[in-house]
């Protein structure tokens, strides 16, 4: 069946009446960054589940631009949600465990005061006189709810898009409020590209003949026109070229007949003319105006040194989502974000998930298996469900224990790293040796990993892992910045063998290096006697032609090369995994594995 070009993160949203929404006038006036003043405000919200006792369960969910406060179903018959894959019951965001907040923004216009509001100074309709507001603004209003409803930490604040700019903004200025920030899709500002897009939109709405100066509320037709050409220009911004060329290249001549006023030419025409339209059905064009601007106007900086300053004072644990196709708000932007943290020590994880979904990626279910359950693993790591005595955290993801899988190497290392060493693991895959050192005792421990399940495991592990490929270097990270820096059984898949050792060396006081030992007895027989690439055996599973490894190397080898690139050896570990032995005599032939501790050269100059 020929999957329906209509279908967009907007298709369950409608005009029709919040049946779930309360409201609530907050206390006394509220002062504007800009200057402005709102002498009273009114936010509506949506709940679900029940706050506890110590009023500490809660999850904020902070919208997009065109989102409310409807994020979810409250039951079965209710409309649905805009995110409903990722709250209710047993989902990511669990309302059987969290009270969950999600209040429509200021500004905005499904019962938040917004330009739609009266001005009570003139008895009309704000229009364009409603005030400019910042996201820091918005977050204020939302501050002031959770007081009212007597919430005090969070455990989380949850966002995308501009709802990841209100999380960013919670997590650096209301620090001690939230245990943990998930962003996705979002950026510490907009590029200039993106600043181009709803410039455009705003003029497309104030050109309109029918806006009126913005005083339209009383007129029998208002800026329709206007509005939908600004979201037509968003919603090309929300897909990327790959969903582009899957919706509309096999039929691109043979558009849908849909009763728009828009050119319907190409199949691209109707669908962008269908949901400019039906956004005009439930958005105020002066609430976009209004929404956009706050959007622009937000900016922790643009250097690495302004963001760390930005993010200087927060204290929460960070999980930080892109989506690969996103062109609007670009992977780039949440590294941005992520290096700034790194660099202030923060506990952050980052995945740049693969997607061809674009910036609406994290509306859609096309990803949710990886992302969904990233957001899980997060969340469950800030609440976690006590679990009886004896028994290890893993058990709960369904792992038999931290020490699974049991590795020789991983013995040898964690003895050879000093209790509450902060350590970066190179290649971490599932975090099974950060596990290790955890379950030891604390300590700052990082992995980094370029498989998206294999970060999945490690935050379901309670780890804390960046996304990142060796090869490109690990510019994040500062000099010295870790005590120790660990590349396990990750050498053979390194392409540059040289700059990876180098930056390991850098970062990390000592590196620890292990690798299988190519030139081990055994694996010399089988490529002398059967002719044959040696596997099925210990370290060499897959056959030549499906495996990661790009290179293959003996101790012998990696001594010559340390030598010849001036790496200093502080100490080597031969084993015999099979019988669990050091190996002292002649390790390049018995020995199948290898442990190299490196640091810098005491007699070498600085």
């Amino acid at each position: 069946m020929a999957k329906n070009i209509f279908e967009s993160s907007d298709a369950v949203r409608t005009a029709q009446p919040l049946r779930h929404a309360q409201s609530v006038t907050l206390n006394g006036p509220l002062l504007l960054e800009s200057g402005g003043t709102l002498p009273s405000v009114t936010v509506a919200f949506e709940t679900y589940g029940k706050l506890n006792e110590a009023g500490d369960n809660a999850i904020l969910i902070c919208h997009a631009i065109s989102g409310d406060s409807h994020v979810a179903r409250h039951n079965a018959e209710d409309d649905s949600g805009w995110w409903d894959i990722l709250v209710g019951p047993g989902r990511p965001v669990d309302t059987n465990r969290f009270f969950v907040i999600c209040p429509n923004l200021l500004g905005g216009c499904r019962g938040t005061t917004g330009p739609g509001s009266i001005n009570p100074e003139t008895g009309k309709p704000y229009g364009p006189d409603f005030p400019t507001t910042t996201i820091g603004d918005m977050v204020e209003v939302e501050r002031r709810l959770l007081d009212h409803l007597g919430v005090g930490q969070l455990v989380a604040v949850v966002g995308g898009s501009v709802g990841g700019h209100q999380t960013l903004t919670w997590a650096t200025r209301h620090p001690g409020r939230l245990r943990g920030a998930v962003v996705l899709a979002s950026s510490p500002r907009l590029t200039s590209q993106a600043l181009a897009f709803d410039v455009v939109g705003r003029n497309a709405i104030r050109r309109d003949p029918h806006y009126h100066g913005g005083q339209y509320y009383d007129k029998p037709h208002g800026p329709g026109v206007g509005l939908a050409l600004a979201r037509m220009i968003g919603h090309i911004t929300y897909l990327s070229p790959e969903a582009m060329s899957q919706k509309f290249e096999a039929d691109r001549l043979h558009p849908r007949d849909v009763a728009i006023e828009f050119e319907k030419t190409f199949s691209v025409g109707s669908y962008l003319g269908h949901q400019g339209t039906k956004f005009v059905e439930r958005f105020d064009a002066n609430s976009y105006i209004t929404l956009s601007l706050a959007m622009d106007l937000f900016d922790l900086g643009g250097t690495p040194e302004q963001l760390a300053a930005s993010f200087s004072h927060a204290q929460c644990r960070w999980l930080v989502l892109s989506f690969s196709s996103d062109w609007l708000f670009q992977p780039r932007q949440s590294r941005d974000i992520v290096n700034a943290l790194i660099r202030n020590n923060a506990a952050v994880s980052y995945c740049d998930i693969e997607s061809n979904c674009g910036h609406d990626a994290f509306l859609l279910p096309d990803d949710f298996d990886r992302y969904g359950e990233m957001v899980r693993a997060f969340i469950q790591n800030l609440a976690p469900v006590p679990h009886p005595p004896g028994v290890e955290k893993d058990e709960q993801h369904g792992r038999t224990s931290i020490f699974h899988e049991h590795r020789l190497d991983y013995d040898r290392i964690v003895e050879l790293i000093p209790p509450g060493a902060s350590v970066l693991d190179l290649g971490c895959g599932t975090g099974s040796l950060l596990a290790r050192l955890k379950h030891r005792g604390p300590g700052r421990l990082v992995g980094v990993e370029l498989d998206e399940r294999k970060i999945l495991g490690a935050l379901q592990r309670d780890l804390n892992v960046i996304h990142a490929d060796l090869n490109e270097g690990l510019r994040a990270f500062a000099d010295k910045q870790f005590d120790c820096v660990v590349l396990s059984q990750t050498l053979p898949a390194v392409k540059d063998v040289e700059g990876v050792i180098a930056e390991m060396l850098r970062v990390g006081a000592t590196g620890i290096v292990s690798f299988p030992n190519l030139a081990f007895h055994k694996l010399r027989r089988i490529l002398a006697e059967e002719g044959r690439a040696p596997r099925a055996y210990g370290w060499f599973k897959n056959q030549w032609h499906d495996t990661a490894d790009i290179r293959f190397l003996s101790i012998a080898d990696f001594e010559s090369f340390c030598a010849e690139k001036k790496f200093h050896i502080q100490r080597r570990i031969a084993l015999n995994t099979e019988t669990g032995q050091e190996i002292t005599t002649d390790a390049n032939r018995n020995a199948d594995l290898a442990i190299f501790v490196l640091g810098h050269n005491p007699h070498e100059k600085p």
